[in-house]
């Protein structure tokens, strides 16, 4: 799932890269085929581990996610980061812990409201994303340990966009409508300030003919060897409904892979043959 996450956030910043090298046609194409990351697989696989839960349920994962990311992983990758030289990258690492801590109370804050109507808590919506730009280019860190830590955080704050997606879709859905904008605006704020940064440092966006030959050894890895074989581990684990979507999304991520090929081709750009 964490691909999937992953996916969908990267290829919405390789659309943008597009954009700016007006390449409306492979922009179109990434924006779709990350819609399909989203909106079909992440969300397929969701329903498959029972990911969303009630909202109350959804607001303590929330809030148990943001706690470890505040707590533990940024200030390590923070410390880390300061040891190894990569001022830059440690403090962005600082500043998005302290972030992570806000959303946590946040989270403990919405939770009360939502299961103590005698309380006076409230769901707070006070949460704004300050989108940041990616700029296509190499990474801006010395050490490979901060480059590490920076690939690392990315997946995280991709895979906490998807979840607080789904999470706010949930709470639309149960007429809880101020919770359905603190999960938005919060996955905003993971996806277009903190993913954003770390791309940025990670030089994750480069120009669209290598975003492209990197996104087709991502999708033919998945098509032919990673689902499939999941797919084979759950049937033989009798898993039926499992194996039938994790072997469908081989099959979608195969596509994904040719209709990527026919664009490079068409951009007259030959991609590296793997090793």
């Amino acid at each position: 799932m964490q691909g999937e996450a992953l996916a969908h956030v990267t290829y919405r910043a390789y659309a943008k890269q597009a954009d700016r090298e007006n390449l409306p046609g492979v922009a179109a194409l990434y924006r779709r085929t990350a819609d399909t990351e989203l909106r079909e697989h992440f969300t397929e696989q969701a329903k498959l581990i029972g990911m969303v839960g009630d909202n109350a349920a959804n607001l303590r994962d929330s809030a148990g996610g943001e706690a470890y990311e505040a707590t533990t992983m940024y200030k390590a990758f923070a410390a880390q980061a300061t040891a190894d030289g990569d001022q830059e990258a440690a403090k962005r690492f600082s500043e998005i812990g302290q972030d992570e801590a806000d959303h946590r109370e946040k989270f403990l804050q919405a939770e009360r409201a939502v299961t103590d109507r005698s309380s006076e808590a409230t769901i707070p919506t006070d949460v704004q994303a300050k989108p940041v730009k990616i700029q296509a280019g190499p990474p801006k860190v010395s050490s490979s340990r901060t480059l590490d830590n920076l690939r690392t955080a990315m997946k995280g704050e991709a895979f906490a966009y998807a979840k607080y997606t789904l999470y706010g879709d949930k709470a639309q859905k149960t007429g809880q409508a101020r919770l359905a904008t603190l999960f938005h605006r919060t996955a905003a704020v993971e996806r277009t300030e903190h993913f954003a940064e770390q791309a940025n440092l990670a030089g994750a966006v480069r120009d669209t003919g290598t975003n492209l030959c990197e996104t087709i050894k991502g999708e033919a890895h998945e098509g032919t060897q990673m689902y499939p074989d999941y797919a084979r581990r759950a049937s033989a684990a009798g898993d039926t409904e499992a194996a039938k979507v994790l072997s469908d999304t081989a099959k979608d991520e195969l596509k994904h892979a040719q209709a990527f090929s026919r664009a490079v081709s068409r951009l007259g750009k030959q991609c590296p043959t793997p090793s």
